[in-house]
Formats: structure tokens, C-alpha cells, sequence
């Protein structure tokens, strides 16, 4: 099982998770990619929501700007849910425990989530009460925009996506001292907690042996590198940006260079939420994904930054947020590329839509890790969250149809060490890892 530090990081404390079910490969041919089209200027009529509002929950990252942006631009309200309410979280441990609670009870309804907890939500192996809570996912937020860091200590050693030597050298630099190689990610078994094993394992460390992974909330990163308690941390942006402009370390790879295109954030809602109020649903549906083509436009990258920089949502300096958002990626190492191919994207490339052949590799990875069992019934449990076929019916009723890829599956996904993943095959994949670690 995969395993955790519990010292004295500014912790989430989020739950370990050991579990069952989930489900297999998506089947279908990868999509040619969308065109991006505009924004369309339909409403959803506004007057037949069951609801005028909910509650919906976001992490300070720049992956939840469309969220926050369907909020402040009036998206939401265009198509009839004036009320919504975007409410800022301090840690994903806490985004779980409100989702567990519901807006009703104070809670909230829906979140800018971390992709692989709704399906862990949902197969009960992260709530506090280790009972299923049903998720669905209604939309991916965005693809790439994470970045894996590293201490300034470590700017000799010029590690990198794939510098295996250099790695291995700083790990058992530091197990020579006693010590273990500290990785701090944002919550077990999430994307940031499997970026970091990837790119670990993919270069012979092992992250449960060789590596102390702890968790801490994609705000404290930056604070608690400056401390000296962390050698390396994987996070969202714009906290890789700040590490750099504060000259405290640099980014050893984006993710996007370990999987370019990779899924990351989702729009998720509680299950018993959006089947009381389906209408209601897919008008923030609908909000949403015109939110993501409006944080696409360069024309708005300046007003966006603004908007979200604000206290009450990221609260970071612009010059924290803008430069990735635009490509422009300073390493900190004295690599700067403009036009970074890695950059976070929003609408494009189908970055909206939900495949599922992407929630088939999050629960195969969580199942490598021991977050999942290996009895997992991989298609069963993304068939059952992933709700791609409402984001088929909210693209259209904006105009998008053109943006509708034409398989729930991307098909093969080759990652930057040469490993493909088949979605009709994940067992071939999970047999292939040399580094697991399965329940």
C-alpha cells in the first residue's frame, strides 16, 4: 500500500485510501483533436432550473479560473443559476469532508477537484466515514499547468524529467545521512500524489522505500520549501512560479513533459445533487465550459489574472500567475523556453472534455499504488462517474457541437520514459511497471 510520512508537515491529513471497485478501458478510437470554436452567446432560458444556485468548492490554483470565472464574468446567471455560491477550500482533505457533507448541511454541492477523487469518493476508500460517496464528473477543467519542484539545494544536480543519475544521487545522498528524499504532494492517490510516483519510479527510485511522501495543501508548498522541511514538491500553479520568483528553487519538469496533454483538475458534483436537479446541472454545465473557452482567449489572459489573483480566490501576485498561463516558462535553473507546448489549457486540444479512457488510468494508477485494489473493476467504476454524455448535451446547447470529439477514449497514451497505456488493456500496463506497489 502506498505509504505516507506523518510528521510535522502543515498536513491535510487526508485519509489513505485502500479500496475496491472502479472501472476498465474505454474502447473507441482517439478523436481528432476539436477546433477551438467561440464562445457561444446562447443561454440555457434561465427560467427552469429546479435550482437558482449551489455550492461549489475551489482550491487556490489557476486550474480552478474557469469555476471562479463563471462566477464573476456572470456565466453562471446567464444560464439561470444567479445564486451559485464559490467558496474557497483550504486543503483537498477538506474539499472531501464538505463534499461529504452537502451544501444542504452546510457542505458544498460540487468542487474543482483533483481528477482521481471522485472516483475514489465514489468507491468509499477516501471519506472519513469509508462509505461510498457518489460522484460524477461533468467536466475536466484543464490538461497540464502542475509542475514537479525542488529545492534550491539541489540546482547543482540539474535534475530534470529523465536525469535518473542525478536523482539517484540526491536520494541516496540523502538515505547516506539518515535521511529520506522528502516529496510533498496535495492529497493521496490525486494527481499531484501520481505525477510525483511517475516520475520517481519512471526513474528507478522507488516512492514508497526511497522517498518520504507527505501531504500538504497547494498553498503552504512554497512556505514550508522556504522552511527546509521538503526536498521536492508537486503542485499546481502558480506555486512552482512563485518557488521560482522567490528564488527558493526550481522546476525540475513540468507535467506536461511527463505526459503532455495529460488530464488534471475536473468539475465534479455530488451524484444525489445533480440527479435531483439535472436541469440545474447542466446549466452549470454549460457556465462552466464557457468559462474555460473565455480563460482560453489571450485576449482575457490580463483580466483573468486579475480576477483570480484576488485574495478572496488564489491570492498571489499576477506576476505569480500570468507568465505560465501565457508559456513563458522560467525553470529557475537557467532554462526559459517561450511558447512552452506544456502550457495549462482550458478548451483546447478537448481539454474540457471528460474522456474516460483518462479515468481509466487514474484508477489503474491508484490500483499500482494500493489505493485501489488490484479486484477493481476499472470500466464499472468510471462508467458510473464519468458522465461524459452530459457534457456531450451542454456543449451542443451553447453551439459547441464542433468541439464534440467523436470516443469517450483518447486511445493509447505514451508517457515520456516510452510507456504506452492501452485503456482496452490496463492489465498489460499495471504487468509492464517494474516499481508498484499493489493491495
Amino acid at each position: 500500500m502506498a505509504s505516507f510520512s506523518r510528521r510535522r508537515f502543515l498536513l491535510t491529513a487526508a485519509g489513505t485510501a485502500v479500496g475496491s471497485l472502479v472501472v476498465a478501458a474505454c474502447g473507441g478510437k482517439p478523436p481528432a483533436t476539436a477546433t477551438k470554436s467561440e464562445t457561444a452567446t446562447t443561454g440555457s432560458g434561465g427560467g427552469d432550473t429546479e435550482v437558482k444556485g449551489a455550492t461549489l468548492g475551489f482550491i487556490a490554483l489557476t486550474d480552478a479560473s474557469p469555476v471562479i470565472i463563471a462566477k464573476e464574468k456572470g456565466f453562471f446567471a446567464k444560464h439561470g443559476m444567479p445564486d451559485v455560491k464559490v467558496v474557497k477550500q483550504t486543503s483537498w482533505a477538506v474539499t472531501r469532508d464538505n463534499l461529504e457533507l452537502g451544501g444542504e448541511r452546510g457542505g458544498i454541492d460540487g468542487a474543482h477537484i483533483l481528477a482521481p477523487m471522485p472516483l475514489l469518493l465514489t468507491a468509499g476508500k477516501i471519506t472519513k466515514t469509508k462509505q461510498p460517496l457518489p460522484m460524477y464528473t461533468l467536466a475536466r477543467l484543464n490538461t497540464q499547468g502542475q509542475a514537479i519542484s525542488v529545492s534550491k539545494d539541489f540546482l547543482p544536480d540539474k535534475l530534470t524529467v529523465n536525469n535518473s543519475a542525478a536523482l539517484r544521487k540526491v536520494v541516496d545522498a540523502a538515505k547516506a545521512k539518515g535521511k529520506a528524499f522528502k516529496a510533498a504532494v496535495t492529497f493521496p492517490g490525486g494527481t499531484h500524489d501520481l505525477w510525483m510516483r511517475y516520475w520517481l519510479a519512471a526513474n528507478g527510485v522507488d516512492p514508497n522505500s526511497e522517498a518520504d511522501l507527505v501531504v500538504v495543501p497547494p498553498p503552504q508548498m512554497v512556505a514550508n520549501m522556504q522552511t527546509g522541511t521538503m526536498d521536492v514538491f508537486c503542485v499546481g500553479e502558480p506555486w512552482g512560479q512563485r518557488l521560482v520568483n522567490k528564488k527558493l528553487g526550481y522546476t525540475a519538469t513540468q507535467t506536461g513533459e511527463l505526459w503532455k496533454l495529460h488530464p488534471e483538475k475536473s468539475f465534479s458534483m455530488r451524484a444525489d445533487w445533480v440527479d435531483k436537479n439535472p436541469k440545474a446541472a447542466k446549466a452549470l454545465l454549460m457556465a462552466v465550459q464557457e468559462a474555460q473557452m473565455w480563460c482560453e482567449d489571450p485576449a482575457n489572459l490580463d483580466e483573468m489574472c486579475e480576477i483570480v489573483s484576488k485574495d478572496k480566490y488564489i491570492k498571489a501576485n499576477v506576476a505569480d500567475i500570468k507568465p505560465r498561463l501565457s508559456g513563458k516558462v522560467d525553470y529557475g535553473d537557467g532554462r526559459v523556453v517561450e511558447n512552452s507546448p506544456y502550457t495549462m489549457k482550458f478548451w483546447s486540444e478537448n481539454s474540457s472534455f471528460p474522456y474516460k479512457s483518462h479515468d481509466a488510468w487514474f484508477v489503474t494508477e491508484d490500483i499500482r499504488w494500493g489505493y485501489l485494489p488490484a479486484s477493481t473493476d476499472i470500466n464499472a467504476l468510471v462508467n458510473k462517474v464519468n458522465r461524459a454524455d452530459l457534457w456531450r448535451e451542454a456543449a451542443e446547447a451553447i453551439g459547441q457541437k464542433a468541439a464534440i470529439p467523436a470516443s469517450d477514449s483518447r486511445g493509447k497514451e505514451t508517457f515520456f520514459d516510452g510507456v504506452v497505456f492501452d485503456p482496452e488493456n490496463p492489465k498489460a500496463y499495471l504487468d509492464g511497471l517494474k516499481i508498484k506497489a499493489l493491495s
